[in-house]
């Protein structure tokens, strides 16, 4: 508990920083909002591994709100803000205002995006609003092709098609990668991604029985 304390302060202070020096000029800004929304985001991640989860809804909900926030001035396809505010209120279990997230996703472009990371926010998006036919040609696209992690990929497509078996592989190989890692956003060690894979599953009844302590104990078949 005491190490999960620790990330709360660490990541609660690097936050409290960021706002009290936010900068006037717009680049400068919109990078300092993004540190701030990840901040915000490894303080939830913390907070839900120490098992208080309402403090942990309320700092993804930051998180969410900062990434938006940095959008205005941020260079074009900047897909990160957009995935990061869906997974941050997936994980919080917001799923009306997840799917707000994942239609302004849409809004910026994600569906006609080229880069693997856009296909990512694309599929991430469409999933969360359950237009799971749409989601799948952009899994499927990101799944055979290079710049991104295949088994997220395969993961996603599963999902979309409610595969049972084929989800159980992914979402272990997806489990294994962040096990076998030696670095985490904001050095949070949680496995992240499963965390909104499983939420995913679990609205289609699919997720798997997982056990690991980069997940919350009680995250096991979600």
């Amino acid at each position: 508990m005491a190490r999960w304390d620790e990330h709360v302060e660490r990541e609660t202070s690097r936050y409290a920083d960021g706002g009290s020096r936010l900068p006037d000029d717009p680049d400068a800004r919109q990078r300092q909002l993004t540190r701030m929304g990840n901040a915000a985001g490894g303080a939830g991640l913390a907070l839900l591994m120490a098992g208080r989860d309402d403090e942990a809804s309320a700092w993804f909900h930051r998180a969410a709100e900062r990434y938006r926030e940095s959008i205005v001035d941020a260079p074009p396809r900047s897909w990160g803000r957009p995935i990061g505010a869906m997974k941050a209120l997936v994980i919080a279990g917001d799923w009306p205002a997840a799917e707000e997230a994942a239609r302004w996703a849409l809004e910026l472009g994600a569906a006609n995006a080229e880069t693997p990371i856009g296909r990512y926010a694309a599929a991430l998006a469409l999933l969360i609003l359950g237009r799971d036919h749409d989601a799948v040609v952009h899994a499927d696209t990101i799944r055979t092709g290079d710049g991104f992690p295949h088994d997220v990929g395969d993961a996603l497509a599963f999902i979309a098609a409610q595969d049972v078996i084929g989800y159980v592989y992914a979402i272990e190989s997806v489990l294994e990668s962040f096990e076998t890692r030696d670095e985490y956003l904001e050095d949070i060690p949680v496995a992240d991604t499963v965390l909104v894979l499983q939420a995913l599953a679990a609205r289609r009844g699919i997720a798997a029985e997982l056990s690991s302590s980069l997940l919350p104990a009680r995250s096991a078949g979600a």
